[in-house]
């Protein structure tokens, strides 16, 4: 679910180069609760119990 959020969002800014890429991944990272991305990484399965 998460990484279809982070592709969606990347999609809707458009980044055509590197450095704008790396930027929008950046500002993308705000939109992610810490709940979120623990819940992402446990469930697949890079964090423990």
């Amino acid at each position: 679910m998460a990484f279809a959020k982070l592709k969606a969002h990347l999609r809707r800014i458009g980044a055509r180069t590197v450095e704008a890429l790396w930027k929008a991944i950046g500002n993308i990272c705000a939109l992610y609760s810490e709940q979120e991305c623990r819940n992402f990484l446990k469930e697949a399965g890079y964090a423990p119990d």
